[in-house]
């Protein structure tokens, strides 16, 4: 018997529970490994692209935003949503950098994927590495408020090592940035 056999969990039924702009969430009844039922409670997400804009001088480009379910300002990375679940990852990275910053870039590193919650969302992240950076005009949406400022690399590092930086998605994407230029040039 295989691992997946061993572990497996088969859907019997799936109910819709909420649909709004961002998620969709179900509830749905599997098939336990043991034969027994359990309930599954999901979201379904539609995806979600992240960049590490980094500057020549090895700064990184670094929002402030004040995120509402955490009641507070979070300092992060660039990222935003998938219009759609079968959009073009580079291209919304690209797309989501311009609209944020103003930044366009001439160099894209795919860093991998990250997956926030594996437990109950479906969402996967796809990391960037961007260089080359142009600077230009920013088109936020008109209920997007957030500064940015730069900061080198070696500093976003040690604050993820000492607990100010808590994102779970900018914490991943720095590490392996971070990772990735100690061993590449851009």
């Amino acid at each position: 018997m295989s691992e997946k056999d061993e572990l497996f969990e088969k859907q019997i039924s799936s109910k819709e529970v909420y649909k709004g702009k961002l998620l969709w969430i179900f509830e749905d009844q599997v098939t336990l490994p043991n034969g027994q039922i359990a309930s599954r409670e999901i979201m379904k997400h539609n995806g979600a692209a992240a960049i590490v804009p980094i500057t020549e001088d090895g700064k990184v480009i670094m929002e402030r935003q004040f995120r509402y379910p955490l009641n507070r300002v979070i300092t992060e990375i660039p990222a935003g949503k998938l219009d759609g679940p079968n959009e073009d990852r580079l291209e919304a990275a690209k797309r989501e950098l311009k609209e944020e910053t103003g930044i366009t870039a001439d160099t894209w590193i795919n860093l991998g994927d990250y997956y926030p919650s594996v437990a109950y969302t479906t969402e996967c992240i796809t990391l960037f590495l961007a260089s080359g950076l142009h600077k230009g005009e920013r088109k936020l949406d008109e209920d997007e408020f957030l500064n940015l400022e730069e900061v080198p690399l070696e500093d976003v590092v040690q604050d993820i090592m000492d607990g100010k930086i808590a994102d779970g998605k900018t914490i991943a994407a720095i590490l392996k940035a971070d990772k990735y230029l100690s061993t590449h040039s851009l």
